[in-house]
């Protein structure tokens, strides 16, 4: 194709827009690129301020079961652009790479802005035009595409468009979920969005909220019980909040958790507050004669027990069962943290819910309203952290954009 051939409208800057618009100009078409912030790549730039992971290095089949029921839709994406595509297509930026010790995959300086830099750069040789500070509207009653700009409101008719506009989550960096209502009036089955890889209200006391909000539960693990009786459990840390609990291993249930809450009214997450020691030598050390000292003298010296450790265990636990040898020790072990709420989505790394694949055909074009493509986090599916929903999203926009080289082949032939 030729750069004379139709234009096509990219909307939203992010991993799976950036991908989409590459793969669209690398095959000669014209690409005109929104997003309504003042830059592309923000929650890009912003994942990667820790450290950005790319991906994961774990066996492809173990990797594509990480995205729960969406599995058999995502491992498709994932078998056109996957782990090893991304690390091959990092690499072609200049940009080198490295497994850490948990099998993620990071750049070999972390950063994100070096490589985003580099894409843009490429994408700007590729002939892409970038328009910043384009919010998209939706539609007027023509069909044409609605932006509201600093220098007016724009209508624009391309040949097609790729959505990669993003979930609900942090929207100050442009994903605000306001694309819903607009795509549900026109036809498109969208599941409501949701938090994921989220945080939760607990109602701790006021004094644990006051001494222990921002510590972190360490060497800990965790267990908990789906509407199908399948259990998450894992080892790791996660870190008490004003209201509740957040981190890493608090994410890793959170699909489970959030959807048992919604279900029940809350969920139950078992806490392993000595995972290292068996369920026979807590009993032992708790039942061990103790003399004068007081109960929580006595965890320490016997257990090694302290801190947020031992204040978790009076938030449910009364006076009279703390003293209760039989009771304290099987708490140790499995103290139970009711889960009342997930945290706004906005709070969330990422969320679930969006447009439903059911609504799109194999392309990821909308079967509703053809020539419209979606991509990234705005359809629906969820993954944990680790890389798999950056993986997948780029891999979105790479099969949206080949969709979108199919359906142009498929007008020219029928013209």
């Amino acid at each position: 194709m030729s750069k004379s051939d139709p234009t096509i409208a990219v909307i939203g800057g992010g991993p799976a827009g950036l991908m989409a618009a590459e793969v669209l100009s690398a095959a000669g078409v014209a690409v005109d690129l929104y997003d309504a912030m003042p830059s592309v790549g923000r929650k890009f730039l912003l994942a990667g301020r820790g450290g950005l992971n790319l991906t994961h290095s774990e066996p492809f089949e173990r990797f594509a079961a990480r995205f729960g029921e969406r599995g058999p839709q995502i491992e498709p994406l994932l078998r056109t652009f996957g782990p090893e595509a991304l690390r091959a297509w990092v690499h072609g930026l200049g940009i080198q790479t490295f497994v850490g010790t948990s099998g993620r995959v990071f750049p070999t300086d972390m950063k994100a802005a070096p490589l985003l830099r580099a894409w843009i750069h490429r994408l700007r040789g590729a002939g892409v035009r970038f328009h910043m500070r384009h919010r998209w509207r939706g539609w007027t009653e023509a069909g044409a595409l609605r932006f509201a700009t600093p220098s007016g409101d724009l209508e624009t008719g391309p040949a097609a468009t790729v959505l990669a506009l993003g979930g609900a989550s942090w929207s100050r960096l442009g994903s605000d979920g306001a694309w819903v209502p607009w795509l549900a009036a026109r036809g498109v089955d969208v599941a409501p969005l949701q938090p994921s890889n989220c945080g939760f209200d607990i109602g701790w006391t006021p004094y644990f909220a006051e001494r222990f909000a921002g510590k972190p539960f360490k060497s800990v693990a965790v267990s908990a019980v789906d509407a199908q009786g399948r259990r998450f459990a894992r080892k790791g840390e996660f870190v008490a909040t004003a209201t509740g609990i957040e981190g890493s291993l608090v994410y890793a249930a959170s699909a489970l958790l959030r959807d048992r809450i919604a279900a029940e009214g809350s969920a139950i997450l078992w806490l392993d507050l000595l995972p290292d020691r068996s369920a026979e030598q807590v009993r032992a050390a708790v039942m061990h004669p103790r003399g004068a000292r007081s109960v929580a003298s006595h965890l320490k010296s016997r257990l090694g027990l302290e801190g947020i450790k031992t204040a978790v265990l009076h938030e449910v636990l009364t006076r009279e069962q703390m003293h209760e040898p039989e009771t304290l020790a099987g708490t140790l072990k499995a103290l139970p943290l009711r889960l009342v709420a997930a945290r706004p989505v906005d709070e969330a790394i990422s969320s679930a819910g969006g447009v439903r694949f059911e609504a799109l055909d194999a392309h990821l074009m909308s079967t509703a309203l053809p020539g419209l493509f979606c991509a990234g986090e705005m359809l629906d599916w969820e993954a944990p952290t680790g890389g798999y929903l950056l993986t997948a999203s780029m891999a979105s926009g790479v099969v949206a954009a080949q969709g979108v080289l199919h359906w142009l082949m498929k007008l020219k032939t029928s013209g």
